[in-house]
């Protein structure tokens, strides 16, 4: 038997040591980063879609109180997707370029102020006013705040992070639509129900974004919170994907916006956005006209969509990090949207079924997002992927403006939802087909 070479041997043991020490700081590193950012995030976003969705709930005591008709209702709802369309764009440059930190706090005071606000409206103009404002106020969130994820995650970590803080939308109609369906019952110091669930849930966004201040990061450069080891990891590895993106084409700014893709990706946004809240906004009318249950019971069965969102949009943000494709993995569920959803009109006289198959609409839609916000960070960096995050946005949130406003309509021209519903799936099919055009990675690559 030959004797191991000494000087052979001592290397390659230094080199197991190093790599060892390597994959533990790269793992305590992504863990605390996830650990710090990502239950904060969530909660952040979940505040936002509380106050944002809480109209849905509204409209079962406001148009009564206030005279609205259906069609007011759905042009208010919708109206506040006007305003924020208005910062997609500036809001992702901001974050970009400034303080995270200090926009998304300014962000939150704004849009909680607003949103107590409109415990008081009494006429259609200051309804559409208030909405309009908090629209404008909340625009910056949420360009922002994936912007802020490319400072913090690297591309394979991304849809992981992106599906952690995406639940607080899902999550939030679970919680927030209970928690609403109480509210609607309180009648303090001569105040109805819907006029204190503004202000209950407008509140929080203005101690949350006190809190903002003090506890986020900008950049990994200034985390006290990370060990030096973690932190230049985490600083390299950032660059490292941003070197891998310029072996792409590099793209300026006013590029991007043209990009192709950038293109695609928002028309697809729209569609998909337009037939989930034109959904999200009528659906507890929806159960009430076909079950006659009360409002706190109308309101546990309008969770049960997003409790099903939330679980998928877990596991196909898993599971498209894994698989490193992304493509697939926002199409098939937004297809699967509109399917579930024609099923749900078709079998529209039985309470259960419908129920069973608007879940199945509402897990398929939030399993959509983890990996479609992961595509355009995929081939764009910095001030490029950041415009591009806001106009994707910007566009796509349109379709909250025009799925609403469409649904509502068409229920007063027709004194039935089934034809608005049906447009709603055609929106989910196209958003599914555009989403099948974007190019890949690789094909990016070449």
């Amino acid at each position: 038997m030959i004797p191991e070479n000494p000087q052979a041997v001592e290397p390659h043991k230094a080199m197991a040591a190093s790599s060892a020490d390597n994959a533990e700081i790269e793992q305590t590193a992504r863990i605390r980063i996830a650990w710090r950012l990502l239950p904060f995030l969530f909660s952040l976003y979940f505040v936002a879609f509380l106050d944002r969705m809480n109209i849905g709930t509204a409209a079962l005591q406001m148009p009564g109180d206030l005279g609205f008709t259906e069609k007011v209702v759905g042009v208010g709802a919708g109206i506040f997707f006007l305003g924020y369309f208005l910062l997609q764009i500036p809001g992702a440059l901001i974050a970009e370029r400034w303080s995270t930190r200090r926009w998304i706090a300014g962000i939150m005071l704004s849009w909680g102020i607003l949103t107590v606000l409109m415990a008081f409206v009494h006429t259609e103009r200051e309804f559409y006013v208030v909405r309009f404002l908090v629209g404008v106020a909340e625009g910056g969130f949420f360009p922002a705040v994936i912007v802020y994820l490319t400072h913090w995650f690297r591309s394979a970590d991304r849809a992981k992070a992106i599906a952690g803080f995406y639940a607080a939308m899902p999550l939030s109609y679970v919680v927030g639509s209970p928690l609403a369906g109480l509210l609607l019952g309180l009648s303090w110091f001569g105040l109805r129900g819907w006029r204190w669930l503004f202000i209950l849930e407008g509140l929080p966004a203005i101690l949350l974004g006190l809190i903002t201040l003090g506890y986020l990061t900008d950049r990994p450069q200034q985390a006290d919170w990370l060990g030096s080891k973690e932190r230049d990891w985490i600083i390299r590895e950032l660059e490292k994907g941003k070197k891998n993106k310029k072996e792409f084409r590099p793209c300026s700014l006013w590029t991007a916006l043209r990009h192709r893709d950038v293109i695609l990706l928002s028309v697809c946004y729209f569609f998909a956005v337009n037939g989930n809240y034109g959904i999200a906004f009528w659906l507890p009318t929806i159960l009430k006209r076909l079950s006659g249950q009360s409002d706190l019971r109308v309101t546990l069965l309008a969770a049960l969509p997003y409790l099903a969102g939330f679980l998928f949009q877990q596991l196909n943000g898993w599971h498209s990090d894994r698989s490193r494709e992304r493509r697939w993995h926002a199409a098939l569920p937004v297809l699967l949207s509109g399917l579930s959803l024609l099923f749900a009109i078709r079998l529209g006289s039985s309470l259960a079924l419908s129920v069973v198959f608007f879940s199945m609409t509402g897990a398929a839609y939030y399993a959509f997002h983890p990996a479609f916000w992961a595509v355009p960070t995929e081939f764009l960096s910095e001030s490029p992927a950041a415009a591009s995050i806001g106009m994707i946005n910007s566009v796509g949130n349109l379709g909250g403006f025009v799925g609403p406003l469409i649904l509502g309509y068409l229920a007063a021209q027709r004194q039935s939802f089934a034809p608005g519903l049906l447009c709603l799936v055609g929106s989910y099919f196209l958003s599914g087909i555009l989403m099948l055009a974007v190019r890949s990675t690789n094909q990016h690559r070449r």
